[in-house]
């Protein structure tokens, strides 16, 4: 994992997540899932691309079953972005970088120049 993303669990997740003062993405993964690990590289990239903008995060879905249900998360990969500790955006499924940072850019306060 790159340094831009960081791993949650459910008891960091209202901290690290609900209570940022950035857009939080949440990957939700698990280990044995194909389609997490082949996005796995762009959620890093669109971690990169957005650090000091937006918080990417990961969260595996068997380690962590009550964040899990609490969303009612039932494919992954499954990408939620959450702002001011509510849920914006979702996509289920492996999806493109630019797909990610369209839904991201409607949430990220960037100053123009």
């Amino acid at each position: 994992m790159s340094e831009n993303v960081i791993e949650v669990s459910d008891s960091s997740f209202e901290k690290d997540v609900l209570q940022s003062d950035q857009p939080v993405l949440v990957d939700f993964w698990a280990a044995w899932c194909a389609p997490c690990r082949m996005l796995a590289p762009t959620v890093e990239a669109v971690a990169e691309k957005y650090a000091g903008n937006a918080r990417v995060v990961k969260l595996n879905v068997d380690e962590n079953p009550s964040v899990s249900q609490r969303y009612g998360i039932k494919g992954i990969p499954t990408l939620i972005l959450f702002k001011g500790g509510k849920e914006e955006e979702r996509v289920v499924g492996a999806t493109s970088k630019d797909a990610i940072s369209r839904m991201i850019d409607k949430h990220v306060s960037v100053a123009s120049a």
